[in-house]
């Protein structure tokens, strides 16, 4: 029998001097034995190979049962013998059933004028387009009808700046809630905001209905300002600092997080997590590098890019040590690769746009997402005539398709799918496209990942129980 090693089916990194595998096909980490790492450094070393000849090698070292049982064991993972993984997954069937979270584009008006932003609709608060009552109504309907009883549901708020629309999430919470009774389905609610206009009395509204907040910022006052603007030219710091003091200090229902857009000279991680969670608060702070949008002096550049990773890994040994003494320091993209290789995550798609979220925007039409709301892509549907499904399912079919693409054999290929749908669409006109630029980096990163995970796993099981799997309940 002529035995092959899949490469494209397996990974392997080095931690502490142990050679740890990483199946590629299940996300899964397995510690080589001696048996595994001599059977696979054989099949290394030749193109193809007759199990007899693999026997004879391996012979003076292993017992003959061994190496068949390691064997069984390649043959189970597909690891070992030609072709791809021996069961192709199905495309996901987009039916409309598995919807789980519309964002409402309330108003594609916003107070600030952020450099940097990728919203395709936006323009000035007195040139703003909201949404109206009826439109986010109908919105909530479709959502709770399809969901079914004992499902649970989640509107998202955003804009422009949505607390620009207090009025209609006022009114679009309390439908929700009540057409949530009826129908037995659990609703929650998120909201994205830049904080600067927070009140007291808004804050204890959002608290009372339990919303799951994020602010948008980007640091300390000297980086925040630099992009972050009134529609004036005017920096905004003081103002979000001193009403997320605000915030932090009332909010009680849920932990907030902050959101950081990375450009140049806007790439110190370090400095930019410590202030916002050492010095402000947050509960943990997620980090969006720009490499696409329409203005390329804010995008970084592969340079900038590179030393964006090397902070990210930097703090990533900060959140690893304190993961190893049972802390979770707030870093929001290790803790999400973290979970999802504690979880096992195979991703068909590189997110739930188009399965299991949609955006709506202010003409109650379906966007793939909350970045396309505005853009040339085709929507999907509105609320009155209802969900095109023939042609979001092609779009979703069209995209697990990575057939003559790098992502076919690609290591990273359950992890990242591709990369960001908008992200391609505004830096190839194509959403399709996958987002090359930084492979390597997201590589590297994910490796690092692997690292930091076996070695908390090895260490401190415990972490992920206590701060892992609750994410899911909040």
């Amino acid at each position: 029998m002529t035995i092959q090693l899949i490469e494209h089916n397996l990974h392997e990194i080095a931690v502490e001097g142990r050679r740890v595998l990483f199946h590629i096909p299940t996300s899964a980490l397995f510690e080589l034995d001696p048996v595994g790492e001599a059977v696979i450094d054989a099949l290394r070393g030749h193109q193809t190979l007759e199990s007899d000849d693999l026997n004879s090698v391996l012979a003076k070292h292993f017992d003959t049962n061994q190496v068949s049982d390691t064997l069984d064991e390649f043959r189970q993972l597909n690891i070992i013998i030609g072709g791809p993984e021996t069961t192709a997954r199905a495309p996901a069937e987009i039916t409309g059933e598995g919807l789980t979270t519309l964002v409402l584009n309330v108003n594609t008006g916003c107070n600030l004028s952020c450099t940097y932003c990728y919203k395709e609709d936006l323009t000035t608060p007195a040139k703003g387009d909201l949404m109206d009552i009826g439109t986010a109504q109908r919105s909530v309907d479709m959502l709770i009808k399809q969901a079914g009883p004992g499902a649970r549901v989640n509107l998202v708020f955003l804009g422009g700046e949505p607390l620009t629309n207090m009025k209609l999430i006022r009114s679009t919470v309390a439908y929700a809630e009540e057409q949530a009774i009826v129908a037995d389905v659990k609703v929650d609610f998120t909201l994205t905001t830049n904080a600067t206009l927070l009140t007291n009395e808004i804050i204890d509204y959002l608290d009372s209905h339990r919303f799951g907040l994020t602010v948008s910022m980007d640091g300390p006052k000297a980086l925040h300002d630099r992009n972050r603007k009134t529609i004036g030219g005017k920096g905004t710091y003081d103002v979000v600092a001193k009403n997320v003091r605000r915030l932090l200090s009332r909010y009680r229902s849920r932990p907030v997080g902050a959101r950081v857009t990375l450009t140049p000279g806007v790439t110190d991680v370090h400095a930019i997590h410590d202030h916002l969670v050492g010095d402000l608060g947050f509960h943990e702070v997620g980090f969006s590098p720009a490499t696409a949008g329409d203005n390329d002096i804010f995008n970084l550049n592969g340079q900038e890019l590179a030393d964006v990773f090397a902070g990210m890994k930097a703090l990533g040994r900060l959140y690893m040590e304190g993961a190893l003494r049972g802390l979770n320091i707030g870093f929001s993209n290790m803790h999400q690769l973290m979970t999802d290789l504690h979880e096992g995550t195979r991703k068909l798609i590189p997110c739930g746009a188009g399965v299991g979220m949609l955006a709506v925007d202010k003409d109650g039409k379906f966007n793939l997402c909350h970045r396309f709301t505005g853009s040339e892509l085709p929507t999907f549907g509105d609320v009155d005539s209802g969900l095109d499904k023939a042609a979001l399912s092609k779009f979703v079919n069209d995209a697990q398709d990575r057939t003559n693409t790098d992502c076919a054999t690609c290591r990273i290929r359950n992890l990242c799918s591709g990369g960001c749908y908008h992200e391609s669409y505004a830096r190839y006109g194509d959403p399709l496209h996958p987002t090359y630029h930084y492979c390597d980096l997201m590589r590297d990163w994910v490796d690092f990942g692997l690292e930091v995970y076996t070695r908390i796993t090895t260490e401190k099981p415990e972490f992920f129980a206590h701060h892992i799997e609750p994410r899911r309940a909040t």
